[in-house]
């Protein structure tokens, strides 16, 4: 993460793909709150957030019990028209499940049963 750090820093052009490495390497770290400073930048640069970087925060969110905050990185997913897969909806399901929000588990899975998913 201080490599993303180092990036920006020296004007060097982060581009989409770099964002979502560093957003996975954020989900694997634990580091929840890096993701969504990650995805924050994107959605202020010209990179584009995408499903890949939505999931993998939704999914560092989840690991790191927040569920509200993979409910607003949904709910920010579905206003900017990011297509969700499974991946996306089995991590937001789960951080519901986790936070103990059972009917909001629910209603995603419905839009999941309702939905033709990757």
């Amino acid at each position: 993460l201080q490599f993303f750090t180092v990036l920006v820093q020296s004007k060097t052009e982060v581009n989409t793909m770099t964002y979502n490495l560093m957003i996975s390497a954020s989900e694997t770290a634990g580091k929840w709150e890096v993701a969504l400073q990650l995805v924050k930048a994107m959605v202020d640069s010209t990179s584009n957030f995408n499903t890949i970087s939505c999931s993998a925060a939704i999914s560092a969110c989840e690991k790191g019990g927040e569920w509200e905050m993979a409910m607003q990185l949904f709910s920010l997913m579905m206003r900017s028209k990011v297509e969700a897969n499974s991946t996306t909806l089995s991590a937001a399901i789960s951080a519901c499940e986790k936070g103990g929000k059972w009917e909001f588990a629910l209603q995603l899975f419905r839009v999941a049963s309702q939905s033709r998913l990757n």
